[in-house]
Parts: structure tokens; sequence; C-alpha cells
């Protein structure tokens, strides 16, 4: 039962996570500037009255010392109460379910881009032989040219060539495949560079084992000894890899989403920190924790699939 154990840490850690990841999110936006019954009131430009905003505090218990707003809330997060929008007045659950959709969907079209790219790449010129360092060399160039260009740069000049100059995507909107293109090409090309550095370098190391010289013995082809083979025993970097990048790139989504004016998670959080919107930013930050630690105990689980050897107990020490 030592499985049930392990998952049962991850679960109290994942459970851990989330805890911290909204105590430091609610000291965050608590501290800041600016005055939150204000802002529910519209800001400056409503012009509200003293006695609007003082009711306002004592609706929603912002006159109440920060400590107390504390366990108010954690109170009511286990009691599964993530509130209500200051500024939007709907349910925090029925916000982000709203939302969910269109995050989960551009994270994971670019998870999947980046992965495929960085396989194709790491695959093309692993190995050591002298024909391969010239497309190896012209790989690396364009891979630090990806990694030195910031996320929204990339996405601006995505946009003025593909949309403004050659017209054939739309520059914004969230509906259809044609609209997801660019953001997810925006979110997986920065990632793409390290992650086939990190896959090549596996592949090095594992083309100078002797398997792979046995299979080349056996009149085995380079691209079967590549995919059947060597691949295959990169796998669990592979996923460890594409587990990191799936759960950083459910939590930044929020340029992305801005710069093409997508529906999602990222963008409601941009709004809801800019309104000082307190349940709706803890409620958001809350799902990214929650989705974070949910790919992590999968990633965790899928190595038990690739590699037979996990399943056995270990006995070493009977």
């Amino acid at each position: 039962m030592n499985w049930l154990r392990t998952l049962l840490v991850k679960l109290l850690g994942a459970l851990g996570v989330m805890l911290g990841a909204a105590s430091l999110a609610f000291a965050a936006i608590s501290l800041t500037g600016g005055d939150t019954a204000l802002a529910i009131l519209g800001g400056e430009d409503a012009q509200p009255s003293p006695q609007a905003i003082a009711q306002v505090r004592i609706d929603y218990g912002l006159d109440q010392p920060l400590p107390v707003q504390y366990l108010h809330y954690v109170g009511r997060l286990l009691h599964g109460d993530l509130g209500t929008s200051y500024r939007l007045n709907t349910p925090v659950t029925e916000l982000i379910w709203q939302q969910l959709g269109y995050t989960v969907t551009l994270s994971l079209t670019a998870a999947g881009v980046s992965v495929l790219l960085a396989v194709t790449l790491a695959t093309l010129t692993a190995g050591r032989g002298r024909s391969r360092n010239r497309l190896r060399q012209a790989v690396s160039g364009f891979e630090l040219i990806l990694t030195s260009a910031p996320g929204f740069v990339l996405g601006l000049l995505l946009l003025l060539l593909f949309s403004f100059r050659l017209h054939w995507l739309p520059a914004s909107g969230s509906d259809g495949w044609r609209a997801l293109v660019l953001p997810a090409l925006t979110l997986a090309l920065p990632m793409t560079p390290w992650l086939a550095q990190i896959l090549r370098q596996e592949l090095d190391d594992i083309l100078e084992q002797p398997f792979i010289a046995m299979a080349r013995a056996r009149g085995m082809g380079e691209a079967a000894v590549r995919l059947r083979h060597a691949l295959r025993h990169a796998l669990v970097s592979l996923v460890t890899l594409s587990g990191f990048i799936l759960g950083t790139l459910l939590a930044g989504t929020a340029v992305v989403e801005t710069l093409f004016a997508r529906r999602g998670i990222g963008r409601l959080m941009v709004e809801a920190t800019a309104g000082k919107d307190i349940p709706l930013v803890l409620g958001i930050t809350l799902l990214s924790a929650f989705l974070y630690a949910v790919v992590h105990i999968l990633v965790d689980a899928s190595y038990v699939l690739i590699d037979p050897r996990l399943r056995r107990p270990n006995t070493s020490n009977a």
C-alpha cells in the first residue's frame, strides 16, 4: 500500500500549497494601496458618499482587522464557499467556471505544440556525428532567438505578420480554432527551446548506450533507433518537463489572453486585481494552485505506466 500512502502525502501537500497560495494572495492584495470599498463602488469617478463607503465596509466585513478578515475567509473556504465578486456581484465559482474552458484549451494546445516541436528538434539534432553538427548549430541559433525574445514580443510579431500583414488569422477573439493558433504559439514558442535542450542532452547520453549500438548492429535504421529506443527511454524526463510546462502555462496565460483579447482565467485575474476584487483574485489563485498540484500528481502517477520497474516493490533492504 506504499502507493496509497504516497498519494495521501501528495494530496496533503497539494492542500498545503493551495492554502499557502491563497494566504500570500490575500496578504498581497490586502496590503496594496487603495480603498477596496471605494473600488467596489466604482472608484473615485463614481464619487460615492462617505456614508455609502462606510456601509460597504460593514457589509463586506472590510471594517474588521485583516487577521479577522483572513480567518473569515479561511472559514468560508473550509465550507467550499469562494465568496461573491465585489465588482460583478456574481459567485466566484460561477465566474471561474465560465472562463475555465478557454484557459484549459489554450494551455493544453500550447503544451502540445511545445512538446511536439521540442521532440522534433531534439530527435533530429541529437547525437555527436559531424553531419548533425551543422543542423544542430542552426537549430541552436533558432532556439537562442526564441529564448531571448519575451513572450509578448513574440505575440506582437505574430500579430503583425499573420493578422495585420497576411490576414490569415484573427487578431483577437475566443471562438474557433483559428483564434486559438496565435495565442497558443505565443505561449508555446518560449517554452520550446529549453525543453528541446534538456531532451537533446538526454538523448545524447542514451544514444551512446550499448543497447543502441546493438540495435544498429541488427540493421535497424537510424530513425527507428531514435524513435523506438532512444526517445522511449527519455519519456520519463519528457513527461516530467511536460507536467511542469502545463502547470506553468495554466498559471501564466494572463499576458496572452490580454494581448489577444481572449476570454479566460488569466484575463479575468488581471481585471480582478486592477479592481481589488479580493474574492475573485483569491478564487483564481486557489484554482491555479489546485491545477498545478493535480498536474504534478498525474505526472508522478504516469511514471509507473512509463517505467514498469517502478511497479515492483523494493526488496533490496529485505
